[in-house]
């Protein structure tokens, strides 16, 4: 402990902050790049025959292409080592799965690998997520680095986490923090699996990592173009219908490129045009928002589609009100619309809020929050613990969730409707 003198000359002790070793380089080097079927064909043996657990990771260029596909897939495996995979010359890894399965893949935030994994054909029969094992166990910062900090005393650079990985070649700079983000976690798995089994949280968290595993992808958004970053500035009809052409027409443009779309044409552009109108080209590259370079150049295809949505007749504008949902209205409404409902809510936020402390879990990790307001605005007829309980499992809860919370969320109703 450190003595620090407080303003009263008494020593107060402070916990001394943790020493970090900076973790600079994988223990056998940067691997080479595995490019070629026989360069995998190697990988896969190697693998097969290695013992443990095996770590996972992959690298997307989000905000640099269009879409989510990975660029880089990093494995390590006591036995096999190391291997960096580029799926691009490679995009059939079905192979390294099959010599995988029923070993455990350990990933960090694996809902956000799993879906382009399983496009090169890699998917886990077992997994552990270290994001979501520190999440259980009340971690303050889940991130990779922090708790690779936190646990194992190990500082992971992560600087290169936003880079464009869809660039060939990849520097080395980049290869050495690839191999190194998968360098540790076979053993930060096993220090929180330990954490875990003593917090009496192994099971919750084993029902968590089952769920990502068998996550279905999420159904096509409905009128995605109103995701466009400061919609709610434009109000009428015909505004919205430059929105949506001008949107419609960026995705296209942006997935023959296979650019990432607010490289093509940025939101506050979209919602500029939106607002001014222009009815010619120069009158759009007047407005500061298509000054740039790029944006003029395609100023005229922008144009086009402003001048379609303008000439378009009123029936088939959009709705100013947006797309009929099944969700529930935003919860600032409900005193107004149902007090009964609004009770339920504030009575189920109180109990999750004190449960989350109990148990240190974030709340949004002990129920999904649009689970618990649909309960509350749309109840079974019934809210006995039963119903509460066939209600949670319909919405997606897990069993260790509904355990914990219907006797709760069941009392609290009982109270709230009282």
């Amino acid at each position: 402990m450190v003595q620090v003198p407080a303003d009263d000359a008494v020593d107060v002790a402070v916990p001394e902050a943790p020493v970090v070793v900076a973790l600079t380089e994988p223990r056998e080097g940067v691997p080479p790049v595995v490019e070629t079927p026989e360069e995998l064909a190697r990988v896969v043996a190697l693998f097969e025959a290695g013992t443990g657990p095996v770590a996972v990771d992959a690298e997307r260029a989000s905000g640099y292409r269009y879409g989510q596909r990975t660029y880089l897939v990093q494995v390590r495996r006591e036995g096999a080592g190391t291997a960096l995979i580029d799926p691009i010359a490679l995009p059939d890894l079905s192979s390294l799965s099959r010599a995988l399965v029923g070993v455990e893949w350990v990933l960090h935030a694996a809902s956000q690998d799993l879906p382009g994994l399983a496009e090169q054909g890699m998917t886990p029969t077992r997994n552990f997520d270290t994001e979501l094992g520190a999440r259980l166990l009340g971690l303050e910062r889940v991130g990779l680095a922090a708790v690779v900090a936190e646990l194992l005393g190990l500082g992971l650079a992560k600087e290169h986490s936003a880079v464009d990985w869809s660039t060939r070649p990849l520097p080395g700079e980049w290869l050495r923090y690839a191999a190194l983000d998968v360098e540790v976690l076979v053993e930060l798995r096993a220090v929180l699996a330990e954490r875990l089994a003593v917090a009496g949280k192994a099971e919750w968290a084993a029902q968590e990592f089952e769920a990502v595993r068998l996550a279905p992808p999420p159904p096509p958004r409905v009128e995605p173009w109103r995701r466009v970053s400061g919609l709610h500035a434009v109000r009428d009809a015909r505004r919205l219908a430059v929105v949506r052409s001008l949107w419609t027409t960026r995705d296209d443009n942006a997935r023959q490129r296979d650019i990432s779309p607010g490289r093509v044409l940025p939101d506050h552009a979209i919602v500029a045009a939106a607002q001014a109108l222009p009815r010619s080209v120069p009158q759009l590259v007047a407005l500061p928002s298509f000054s740039g370079k790029g944006t003029r150049r395609r100023a005229a295809l922008w144009q086009h589609a402003i001048d379609e949505a303008l000439a378009l007749p009123e029936s088939e504008l959009p709705s100013v009100r947006g797309p009929k949902s099944d969700a529930p209205p935003p919860p600032r409404a409900w005193a107004d619309r149902d007090p009964a409902a609004a009770a339920r809510l504030t009575a189920a936020r109180d109990v999750m809020t004190a449960l989350s402390a109990e148990v240190d879990v974030p709340a949004e990790n002990l129920l999904q929050p649009d689970l618990l307001r649909r309960l509350c605005w749309s109840p079974p007829p019934t809210l006995d613990a039963a119903a509460v309980a066939d209600a949670l499992r319909s919405g997606g809860a897990r069993e260790w969730q509904v355990d914990l919370a219907v006797p709760r969320l069941a009392a609290a109703f009982a109270t709230a409707t009282a």
